[in-house]
């Protein structure tokens, strides 16, 4: 066998040395040429499910999300038929529908970030003054600090807790600390901590007096923004409510209701919802904060 056919042949053998290779001599299975990076232990909250950790709906599976997502749709399906009395705007309707639980999630994620932003610098704070003026040690202070934080963020530090209380491990416990907030500024000031109680040294003062000061700024700066936005965000919600208001006032005009019910009718409210959608889609992404990236997850 010569030529494409003999080359292609001689690869996937290659291959299928490298694969058995790498499961006896390194213990990694996967049909991949290596383990994905992050791979490890906590990897599988990456994804939707660290997107409802942040969110607060930490004991939501995805599966459940998608069920309430599927109702939705349903129900929007359902009243879509009524008002218009056609599948299609019906579909479109459901469709719409369908998404509110996403963006819901998405507005509560945004809410309970902002929540942690404005925290986290008084929390550091708290901190370090516990360890350099009181003497506490960085896991007492951690948590004497975690049960003054926000209600949002209690349950993560509680569960941190627990996990110190069993384990007396500083890693496990930051871990699961981070798992449970999954946010940026939690993950920096964990391992700052962590690294301050393995190595020990006197400048955990000074590290988290910098931290402070960095979270300080980061916050003022997405104020001023949210503040200089408000108007926008109030415009915004007319692109749901005239295209609404002009269709209910459409099938209460003459034979309105019938028009719906042609094929150019249900064409046209196809594209209008369509419409409705990518507006207030683009609307909020011009408007969207940039978010920082998790550089230390678990």
């Amino acid at each position: 066998m010569s030529g494409p056919a003999g080359l292609l042949l001689a690869v996937a053998g290659a291959y299928g040395v490298h694969l058995l290779y790498t499961a006896v001599a390194l213990r990694w299975s996967g049909l991949g040429p290596g383990p994905r990076p992050g791979g490890g232990r906590g990897s599988g909250r990456r994804g939707p499910q660290e997107w409802l950790a942040q969110a607060g709906l930490d004991g939501v599976r995805p599966l459940e999300f998608g069920a309430v997502v599927a109702v939705l749709a349903l129900v929007g399906a359902a009243l879509g038929y009524a008002v218009f009395g056609a599948p299609l705007p019906a579909l479109a309707v459901a469709l719409f529908a369908g998404s509110f639980p996403v963006s819901g999630h998405r507005d509560r994620r945004r809410a309970r970030r902002a929540v942690a932003q404005e925290a986290w610098p008084r929390l550091i704070e708290e901190i370090r003054i516990l360890t350099a003026s009181l003497g506490r040690s960085v896991p007492q202070a951690l948590f004497e600090a975690g049960r003054r934080g926000p209600v949002e963020m209690r349950p993560a530090f509680e569960a941190a807790q627990r996990e110190w209380l069993v384990s007396t491990d500083f890693a496990r416990t930051v871990a699961v600390l981070k798992e449970h907030l999954a946010d940026p500024t939690a993950d920096a000031t964990c391992e700052t901590l962590l690294v301050a109680h393995q190595v020990g040294g006197s400048d955990l003062d000074r590290r988290l007096r910098d931290l402070v000061e960095d979270r300080i700024q980061d916050v003022q700066g997405r104020k001023d923004a949210r503040a200089r936005q408000a108007g926008v965000r109030f415009a915004r919600r007319f692109v749901l409510i005239v295209p609404l208001g002009m269709a209910a006032a459409g099938m209460s005009v003459g034979e309105g209701r019938a028009a719906y019910r042609t094929g150019a009718g249900q064409g046209a409210v196809v594209v209008a919802i369509a419409l409705t959608v990518a507006c207030w889609a683009w609307a909020g992404a011009i408007m969207r904060l940039p978010d920082e990236e998790r550089v230390f997850a678990s």
